[in-house]
């Protein structure tokens, strides 16, 4: 009875003449033989580097990441952790040395740990009660994730994604989660009562309202602690901080000239205004991006320069 066998390079079964013979033709034998090659020249290729700088004292951080078979980011990392020496010679340059990375090991000694266990740690205090933990953090100032959903009407995966983006401190207890009030009132400006005020503007009412860019309101009302709220996803600002901001009643107050009538009232330049404004310490008040100048002041400099005929009497 004719014995067969499976090829070793192509897996086709085959009938043998011998016992020695593993390919079914001589192609898949030379074949085989070159891929035996190839596999030798790929490992001496991958290792002749690691020799290479086994000799080396100084290493850069590539090759010390090649020597420790790691990633260069990881160097970084261990370099920045202190655990590994480095030293810069440059702006562009940083070697490391293999005596450092040798003793880095030695002083890292592998212990083992076992399956569902955690190292002791003795400098660790007792263990508090969870009713305890939970009465502690409600009495260091800090607000529960139910609270700031209710305050401001959002979702849970919002607060936790703004929390984690503000990077602001929060522990969980109990199945709860308590961010710091702190932290959470310097973002959110929650210190104002938001409850006493009654009108509120979204970011485009207040884009054309007061003449600011809709991108720009945001950062405005950060930069001013404008007291804002969410609700159901949108965002809202207080209508009265930002009128007392932006005053916006001056603009209808006889006691100020804006620049453009001033321009039309004595033909000067915005430049000369400017100057002049500088010069004879005019008092001045911005309202959004016009600038308002006092009437009394104006007229007041005015008449100096018409006495001394700077400015043509017709104006």
């Amino acid at each position: 009875m004719p014995k067969t066998r499976k090829c070793a390079y192509c897996g086709k079964v085959f009938t043998t003449n011998n016992g020695m013979q593993k390919y079914c033709s001589e192609e898949c034998a030379e074949q085989a033989k070159e891929t035996k090659k190839k596999r030798q020249r790929d490992f001496l290729r991958a290792v002749e580097p690691v020799m290479v700088l086994q000799q080396q004292e100084y290493l850069s951080f590539s090759k010390a990441a090649i020597l420790l078979g790691c990633t260069r980011q990881y160097v970084y990392k261990l370099v920045e952790q202190g655990k590994l020496p480095a030293s810069r010679l440059s702006s562009r340059m940083a070697l490391v040395r293999r005596s450092d990375i040798e003793r880095m090991f030695d002083a890292n000694p592998y212990n083992r740990v076992l399956p569902c266990t955690k190292p002791k740690n003795t400098t660790s205090k007792k263990k508090r009660p969870v009713g305890d933990k939970k009465q502690k953090a409600q009495s260091t100032s800090s607000y529960s994730d139910e609270v700031l959903k209710q305050i401001y009407k959002v979702k849970q995966s919002w607060l936790y994604a703004s929390a984690k983006r503000h990077q602001i401190p929060m522990c969980r207890i109990a199945g709860r989660n308590y961010y710091s009030k702190k932290h959470i009132d310097a973002v959110f400006g929650t210190t104002i009562d938001t409850d006493a005020i009654v009108d509120w503007l979204s970011p485009q009412e207040v884009a054309d309202r007061y003449g600011i860019n809709l991108t720009a309101v945001r950062s405005y009302a950060h930069r001013h602690k404008i007291p804002s709220k969410r609700e159901y996803g949108h965002t809202y600002y207080s209508q009265s901080h930002f009128d007392e901001l932006r005053r916006t009643d001056l603009l209808e107050d006889d006691n100020y000239y804006t620049v453009e009538q001033v321009q039309q009232l004595y033909g000067l330049t915005k430049a000369n205004i400017c100057h002049i404004v500088k010069v004879k310490h005019i008092e001045k008040t911005k309202v959004g991006r016009l600038n308002l100048l006092l009437r009394s002041d104006v007229e007041r400099v005015m008449e100096e320069r018409e006495s001394v005929g700077m400015v043509p009497s017709g104006f």
